[in-house]
This record gives structure tokens, sequence and C-alpha cells, in this order.
């Protein structure tokens, strides 16, 4: 299986920092990765489902830790060059977080 396309939405949130979608052989897509900004850097979300008790059940997801490895370090280079490309989003702010 080959990653064909990865594609990047940057957000301009404090912790979710971008969307990602990957295409599998040029025949398969997953929607809605997302990229959250960790305690440690960079974390990547699965897309998931909220269940009836609130919890959260991943939809997709690699079955083992090489896979999800080489599917990280290709979304994580492709975030960073959106980033150089697009420069970063500024950090949308609620109307509380201006003291007002």
């Amino acid at each position: 299986m080959e990653i064909t396309e990865i594609r990047v939405h940057l957000r301009g949130e404090e912790k979710l920092k971008a969307f990602a979608t990957v295409t599998f052989d040029a025949c398969f897509v997953v929607r809605n990765l997302k990229i959250i900004a960790g305690a440690k850097g960079l974390i990547l979300c699965m897309p998931s489902r909220k269940q009836p008790d609130g919890t959260y059940h991943d939809i997709a997801h690699p079955i083992n830790p090489a896979f999800r490895k080489v599917l990280e370090d290709r979304i994580f280079a492709t975030y960073e060059e959106e980033i150089k490309r697009q420069g970063p989003i500024p950090i949308s702010r609620s109307p509380s977080d201006d003291g007002e």
C-alpha cells in the first residue's frame, strides 16, 4: 500500500493546528485526521466518532506501530511544507480572550 497524496488544511486554533486527508493507492481516502499541538510536540489523531457515553472511538487507524510512524512522518512533513508555503495561520481569539 502506498500513500499517493496528502493534503493538509491549516487551522488558526491554539491546539488544533490542521486537518489532514490521506489517499492510499490513488483509490482510498481517509479524511479528518487532526494535527494537534500537545505538551511534547505534534500529535496525529485519527478520525473518530463520539459514542453515546461521551467517549470517542477511532473510525480508521493504523494497526501496527511501524505504519503509524510512517503515516505520522509523512503527514507532519507535509504539514511543515504547508506552513512554509502559506506561513503560520494566526491563532483565532474569542471575544472573551480580549479581556472584554
